[in-house]
């Protein structure tokens, strides 16, 4: 198609996805185009302003590392991550889910744990948690033999993919639940922590006069075949920044309740599967930072 006109160029692209042999990668890509289009035409995109976003574009790509994922960052900081979340669970979207963002900091290979094993792996100073959880279907019934991985990052704010003064793998760990759902484990209260500003994600919260910090949490990634796998974070209802997260992650179903016992701090949480893809997501790290050189 010859173009004549700026409203020939959407018709031109959409035309020559006819030969998309698979439905539903034409049906994404399509409507992508119609909306990417309007978009431009709505808010008149300039020719700088172009170049700028492809600038963007690029920068989000070359800030991503083994141990840090940019494009994850800024998905969570559009709030993306979380709207696709609530979309696909809770019976997609029509009632409340203890699925959340995977976030950017998840690794596979998290070393195997017994029940209640502590995942401090490396001096961590901080209050004791001790935590207990149950996982169970729609119905109340208790799922046995469910993976559940747990990530968190330090009482300083950091995971330990991005300190290298702790040591691999700690505060991470997988375990299994047992036939009545349980499973348990000690760890350290974690903070609430700043994210990364220093790439494009930075950038934009600058733009927009907004903060960087995430309110304090735990993760959670729960898969069991026959079930759909989640990734779940429960959140400290204490912290500042719990209605005003960078990430747009908080949800009332996922505000757990950390209680003070005496020097260490105890939660107990629930989390329902639902039926459906037990399949575990793409790790969006691999790694550890390098330690910086002396």
């Amino acid at each position: 198609m010859i173009i004549e006109t700026q409203e020939d160029v959407t018709a031109a692209v959409l035309r020559e996805m006819h030969r998309t042999p698979d439905s539903r990668t034409k049906e994404i890509l399509g409507t992508l185009v119609r909306h990417l289009h309007a978009f431009v035409r709505e808010v008149k995109l300039t020719e700088g302003e172009f170049q700028e976003a492809v600038a963007v574009v690029n920068a989000i790509g070359q800030r991503t590392t083994p141990s840090h994922n940019e494009g994850m960052l800024m998905a969570g900081a559009l709030g993306l991550s979380n709207l696709i979340c609530l979309l696909n669970n809770g019976g997609n979207g029509a009632r409340p889910t203890q699925a959340n963002n995977l976030g950017p900091f998840w690794r596979a290979d998290s070393p195997a744990c017994a029940d209640g094993d502590s995942i401090v792996r490396s001096p961590t100073p901080g209050p004791e948690l001790r935590f207990k959880g149950w996982v169970g279907d729609a119905e109340g019934r208790p799922i046995a033999g469910a993976q559940v991985e747990i990530w968190h990052p330090s009482p300083v704010g950091l995971y330990e993919n991005q300190d290298p003064t702790q040591a691999d793998m700690n505060l991470r760990g997988k375990f299994t639940t047992a036939p009545d759902g349980g499973f348990s484990f000690r760890s350290v209260k974690p903070s609430g922590y700043p994210v990364p500003v220093d790439g494009p994600t930075g950038a934009l919260l600058r733009a927009q006069g907004r903060h960087n910090f995430r309110p304090a949490h735990i993760h959670f990634l729960i898969h069991k075949s026959g079930f759909k796998t989640i990734a779940s974070q429960v959140y400290d209802p204490e912290d500042p920044h719990l209605e005003t997260d960078s990430q747009f992650g908080v949800t009332k179903a996922l505000i757990g309740n950390f209680v003070k016992e005496g020097e260490h701090y105890s939660l107990a949480f629930t989390f329902v599967l639902e039926p459906g893809e037990s399949r575990l997501p793409r790790p969006p790290i691999s790694g550890k930072a390098p330690a910086a050189p002396r």
